[in-house]
């Protein structure tokens, strides 16, 4: 489950061009695919030039965009396409005070002339006063009451979220008793009345609390299916494919050997730190390690055990081991990388070639598995001994929670509410849970390891009854959560693992169509709700769709309406707006009971 990181309002993306830009913490990305390739065009690109260019465009067309004078942008992502047209993502400060729910991706053409906007908020950004009638000392105390910690500087903002433009204290508590492992949260304290306007964890954590409060109600106990299963037939992976250019680091790269518990035995680029010493990290994926907690609630990286080897094989596939965890999650970070890179041309979490990091038996008794965004970290814990009983260091749970790292990095799609148990409510946070769900799901099909054989479900080697969490076939038939198959006016406010079926499900129609077949060894039967029969274009056009739409058209309001509009606007950038691509986009979302014709006013 992904938690959401408003306080971050600026995410300095970087750099995979030779291009460098300091100032206002930007970097360029020359966008490639799979179906476009790269161009020269784009690599000629002058990043400062695209991003003065895309502001100027901002302010000239302030009535599509809504910028003001009392506005100040500073881009935090620049994609630049081989055809030469250009995405500039912004995030905005009125009146010097950096604004919640402000961000924007200004679209010019080849020639850097204006074409678009997509904007997270549709009111104008106005604040009558930066005069706040509650002092920092007061906010900082409303906060470290309710999130039950202790409270960090408090700093003043525009909340231009859920329709509001108010001045607000935005505060980060630490060791909140509120949540889980006792992590970190975010609050939003309104300057004028008090009120918290928003509480939310900083960590990203992959079972939500209604998922284990309805496990702990059954009394079911989950046991992860650990070791071989049956091979659909696909060659075997032994090592994720295609590293990335090795940057410098102290140590020979070398390959080594895992035994998992999960995916079996697999090789990984190690290093060779001595005659008779090695080190698991991968020097070939930005740096990419894993590290021991040692059963500390630790969130610094530095503060992490290496582990070490003295012949290159780490892990005996049985929890004896305390390296056999850290297989899974190297392999499983790698992995996701490799995902990404090979075919999605990204480089890195963030776009920067900077590997994630992960850290296994991450505190005691600790059923869960997180992202925290402040380290560029996996957390895994041991399972907490009554409901889950060992680590969560699946495959597709890597995929999907690192996921939610690449979503931060663009869009970040927030929720729209979290309640009192921290459950988040919100079309956003849906689509947020519904592109962790599906990338989760491409990287086991990228990676096609013989014991994780790849499938359209999610979770399906956790052990539960359900047999998996999450499906995007028939989301439905996911009992747990109450996940939908369709939209409704309903899924506003709907949990958000409960409503990531509508995008998951309009997915894997575009992809794989509907009706009934066999891919690998599931059975798929995919419903329409209007009852139409729909042909999909396949898997990696539907995920190239998807992705541009995420990393060019979608920002932190999002919905499925939008995100239907963003989907149209990938294919036709990648397909043509006559093409049969266009076309499936389209009836996918109406298969799901997403079209023009019931969207909602706002």
């Amino acid at each position: 489950m992904r938690t959401p990181h408003i306080r971050r309002l600026a995410i300095a993306l970087a750099v995979t061009t030779a291009a460098t830009i300091t100032a206002g913490g930007v970097g360029t990305a020359v966008a490639t695919s799979a179906t476009t390739g790269t161009s020269s065009v784009a690599s000629a690109k002058s990043a400062r030039s695209v991003v003065e260019a895309a502001r100027a465009a901002a302010f000239a067309h302030a009535a599509a965009t809504g910028v003001s004078k009392d506005d100040t942008l500073t881009a935090t992502d620049t994609l630049i396409d081989p055809d030469g047209k250009q995405h500039v993502r912004f995030v905005r400060a009125h009146k010097g005070l950096p604004v919640l729910g402000g961000d924007l991706v200004v679209h010019l053409d080849a020639k850097s002339a204006y074409l678009d906007v997509t904007r997270a908020t549709r009111k104008q950004v106005a604040v009558t006063a930066k005069t706040p009638k509650l002092t920092a000392e007061q906010a900082k105390a409303k906060a470290a009451s309710v999130a039950k910690g202790d409270a960090g500087s408090a700093e003043l903002v525009v909340d231009a979220r859920a329709g509001r433009t108010t001045l607000a204290y935005q505060i980060k508590v630490t060791g909140s008793k509120t949540t889980e492992a006792g992590g970190a949260r975010t609050v939003v304290v309104d300057a004028a009345t008090g009120a918290v306007l928003s509480n939310a964890p900083v960590n990203d954590q992959f079972v939500s609390p209604q998922l284990k409060a309805k496990l702990r109600q059954r009394g079911e106990k989950v046991a992860p299916l650990t070791g071989a299963t049956a091979s659909s037939g696909a060659a075997a992976a032994a090592s994720p494919a295609k590293p990335f250019n090795p940057p410098k680091s102290a140590g020979i790269p070398s390959l080594g050997t895992g035994n998992s518990l999960f995916v079996g035995k697999v090789q990984l680029n190690t290093l060779k730190t001595g005659s008779s010493s090695y080190l698991l990290k991968d020097a070939s994926r930005g740096n990419t390690e894993t590290r021991d907690a040692g059963g500390r609630e630790i969130v610094q990286f530095s503060q992490g055990k290496p582990f070490t080897s003295t012949n290159n094989t780490f892990g005996n596939s049985a929890l004896s081991s305390r390296q056999t965890a850290a297989v899974d999650a190297q392999f499983g970070v790698a992995s996701t990388l490799d995902f990404y890179k090979k075919v999605l041309g990204r480089n890195g979490i963030k776009n920067d070639g900077v590997g994630a990091r992960a850290m296994v038996h991450f505190g005691t008794n600790v059923g869960n598995a997180f992202w925290y965004s402040d380290c560029g970290c996996m957390l895994y814990g041991d399972g907490d001994g009554q409901t889950f009983t060992k680590p969560l260091v699946v495959l597709d749970v890597t995929g999907h929670e690192l996921s939610h790292g690449v979503v931060d990095a663009t869009a970040n799609l927030q929720p729209t509410r979290v309640d009192a148990n921290d459950n988040q409510f919100g079309e956003a946070g849906s689509l947020n849970e519904s592109l962790a769900d599906i990338f989760g799901s491409a990287v086991e099909f990228q990676t096609n390891n013989p014991n994780n054989p790849p499938n359209y479900l999610m979770g399906e080697k956790l052990g539960l009854a359900q047999t998996f969490l999450r499906r995007l076939d028939k989301p439905s038939l996911d009992t747990l959560e109450g996940t939908v198959d369709y939209w409704s006016p309903a899924s506003y406010d709907t949990e958000v693992h409960a409503g990531s079926g509508v995008s998951s499900h309009a997915y894997y129609l575009l992809a794989e169509g509907s009706g009934k077949k066999t891919i690998g060894q599931v059975t798929y039967d995919s419903p329409t709700y209007d009852g139409s029969t729909v042909t999909g274009i396949g898997r990696d056009k539907a995920t190239q769709i998807f992705y541009r739409a995420l990393s060019r058209y979608m920002v932190s309001t999002t919905d499925f309406h939008d995100a239907r509009t963003a989907t149209l606007k990938a294919a036709t950038d990648l397909y043509g707006a006559n093409s049969v691509e266009y076309k499936t986009v389209d009836k996918a979302w109406a298969a799901v009971n997403v079209t023009t014709a019931n969207t909602p006013k706002h």
